[in-house]
């Protein structure tokens, strides 16, 4: 009988192809603090950590975009609002022991004064409002937001914009956005950033920025 020599490599040597996403069970929240720290900062592929699963995932270019245009329309509906706020973008939030996610954006509105200048997050540190994911949410993911408490989620997906809001632990997808009540999030989203596809990003968020100040006149 052959004995079976378990074969171990580093994470952080993996190549992972964008769009590619490798799921590793019967993960430790040591292993995943060790693994965490072993990929670094400075990197393409995110995280996402709940009940002993670990997804690590290269996200394709033509997500990226989608993501600092929806990024960059939450900051203009936020500014029409008067509303302040501390972006976050890819930052790795963590339910000590239980969960761990990185979104590709995300923003403190509620609490953002308690977060200006924070450098690094403490275990105390609430949630931020809002997390953006312009991919498919896998189960993983889901777990490991509602974990740590974000209350709304945006994810985009091949011109669909869904919003998840967590309600007594449990998401909830809902026609509208919480935070933006008075705006049909999941219709206008989609259609400006089809739109920078087309104009490019800058045009495209100045004629979002018409389009909401006309809601705002209403």
């Amino acid at each position: 009988m052959t004995a079976v020599i378990p074969v171990v490599k580093p994470v952080s040597q993996m190549r992972l192809a964008p769009g590619s996403t490798v799921t590793i069970p019967d993960v430790s929240w040591s292993e995943f603090e060790a693994i965490l720290e072993e990929l670094g900062e400075k990197r393409r592929a995110r995280v996402a950590y709940s009940q002993g699963t670990l997804e690590i995932m290269v996200p394709l270019p033509e997500h990226e975009k989608p993501k600092e245009q929806i990024s960059d329309f939450v900051k203009a509906l936020l500014r029409f609002q008067g509303r302040r706020y501390e972006p976050f973008g890819s930052t790795t939030f963590k339910k000590l022991g239980i969960a761990g996610v990185e979104p590709d954006a995300c923003f403190y509105i509620q609490n953002y004064q308690r977060m200006i200048g924070c450098r690094r997050l403490q275990p105390d540190d609430p949630p931020p409002d809002l997390a953006i994911q312009a991919d498919v949410t896998s189960k993983t993911k889901l777990d490991a937001y509602r974990a740590i408490g974000v209350p709304e989620l945006w994810v985009y997906d091949s011109g669909t914009l869904k919003i998840y809001v967590l309600s007594d632990g449990i998401y909830l997808i809902s026609d509208t956005s919480p935070l933006f009540e008075d705006i049909p999030i999941k219709q206008i989203i989609p259609m400006f950033v089809e739109r920078a596809w087309q104009v490019g990003n800058l045009q495209a968020l100045e004629e979002f920025e018409i389009a909401i100040a006309k809601y705002k006149a209403n």
